[in-house]
């Protein structure tokens, strides 16, 4: 159920707002610009997102580096070696 919940934050609501921004703009007149509004803010949702997710795996991978830093100086040598 939460898997079903990050799909949905993570591409379903980026998605339902651009596809509302597109109606706005099928529709046009006055409606036009909230169309682009809307669209825009899809991209910049999706983009928060993909952000975030790489910060994520910077900090696991820091956490990795650091792990291996205590073994280094543990057992004077490099993990993978």
């Amino acid at each position: 159920m939460r898997r079903l919940g990050l799909l949905f934050v993570r591409y379903g609501l980026p998605l339902a707002i651009a596809v509302a921004g597109i109606v706005c703009l099928a529709i046009g007149g006055d409606l036009a610009g909230t169309g682009v509004v809307l669209i825009g803010s899809a991209a910049m949702v999706l983009l928060l997102n993909v952000l975030f997710r790489l910060s994520l795996t910077s900090n696991r991978e820091r956490d990795e580096e650091e792990r291996a830093r205590e073994q280094f100086e543990r057992e004077g040598r490099w993990p993978d070696e």
